[in-house]
């Protein structure tokens, strides 16, 4: 079974308030998309790497990431689209000869192996893969005027994160079918296979230290973070 990822770079991130975009930034020393990118890289379970960035900074990319820091299975770098969905349709459509394809935020700098590799076991076996928590705080359902009109059990609300995995054929299906109908306000890929195909995903629990890094006391953070991997690594577990 050949597994390939999507790695999407191509946001603005126009909330960080930076002349520099987001997955660019630098975190303990390297680029933020380079964490990303150095975990599918090591994985025994991804064969190909393919790298969705706005179309001015390819050539950086190919430069300053993708060759200088040796990442062998980004196999091509495309433009992104307009909108998150867009560009993860663009990378869909240059991914070749792969059973499942997995989905990741370039601005989400610690994902793990063992998220790979529980992703693509559930993709496999149940169609779909969904890297989620449980929310830790309660949540209220507003109206235009910022009103509370339901509060959803805690127990039942998860809170989305990437990778986000499936049959390669099945979500490249449902992209199409929905960029068809002109269906907009995509916010994930699992938002793509339920509209398509009106079909449940499985949700796979994910980690409260993979987060977005969005806005500047994000990357505060993930330095954290950073610095803690580093020290496990350093003592080898």
């Amino acid at each position: 079974m050949r597994c390939a990822a999507i790695i999407l770079a191509a946001g603005k991130g126009s909330r960080m308030n930076s002349n520099t975009q987001k997955q660019y930034m630098e975190l303990e020393g390297f680029p933020i998309l380079y964490y990303s990118l150095q975990t599918f890289e090591q994985s025994a379970l991804v064969d190909e790497i393919v790298l969705v960035t706005g179309e001015r900074e390819i050539e950086y990319c190919t430069k300053q990431i993708v060759e200088r820091y040796q990442f062998h299975k980004v196999t091509k770098i495309v433009p992104g689209g307009s909108e998150r969905y867009l560009s993860v349709y663009e990378g869909l459509r240059v991914v070749q000869d792969t059973d499942i394809v997995l989905i990741h935020d370039g601005a989400r700098p610690f994902v793990t192996e063992d998220m790979i590799q529980r992703t693509i076991e559930s993709a496999g076996a149940c169609g779909s893969g969904i890297t989620a928590v449980p929310a830790k705080d309660t949540v209220k359902i507003v109206n235009g005027e910022l009103f509370s009109v339901e509060t959803p059990p805690r127990e039942r609300v998860w809170m989305m994160q990437t990778p986000q995995t499936f049959p390669y054929e099945t979500i490249l299906r449902a992209y199409e079918k929905v960029i068809a109908q002109r269906i907009k306000n995509i916010t994930d890929d699992a938002m793509v296979l339920e509209l398509a195909f009106h079909k449940p995903v499985r949700i796979v629990e994910g980690s409260y230290s993979n987060i977005k890094i969005t806005t500047p006391e994000d990357l505060d953070l993930a330095a954290i973070f950073c610095k803690k991997r580093n020290k496990k690594f350093e003592k080898g577990y």
